[in-house]
């Protein structure tokens, strides 16, 4: 098993930035990709942003693409999402998601979750 809890969420007014972390226990983290989600109120829960095991290779939601930057520091088991130029339509909560050997858009397919963390950005 992989227990991950985030942390970083908060209130922002558009335009400003938040840091999100999770760190990860349970297992070898350097074993798993890493993931962040998120799901917004009346709406499906949408991916964000995977890194690969060793960080080499990122992907990211178009939406999001050139504002957010996820990466991992395998020695502190923990995975960031930094998130630039906010928006109100980042508004969401924000889950982090670990898997052995997935590392794709689809949400089914991640093992782990967090529970969440919130993500409100005022116009």
């Amino acid at each position: 098993q992989v227990q991950l809890v985030e942390s970083g969420g908060g209130l922002v007014q558009a335009g400003n930035s938040l840091r999100l972390s999770c760190a990860a226990s349970g297992r070898t983290f350097s074993n798993y990709a890493m993931g962040w989600f998120r799901q917004a109120p009346g709406k499906e829960r949408e991916f964000v942003a995977t890194i690969t095991w060793s960080g080499g290779s990122t992907y990211y939601a178009d939406s999001v693409k050139g504002r957010f930057t996820i990466s991992r520091d395998n020695a502190k088991n923990t995975v960031y999402l930094q998130m630039n130029s906010l928006k109100p339509e980042d508004t969401a909560v924000y889950y982090c998601a670990a898997d052995a050997e997935y590392y794709g858009t689809g949400s089914k397919s991640w093992d782990y979750w967090g529970q969440g963390t919130q993500v409100t950005v005022s116009s």
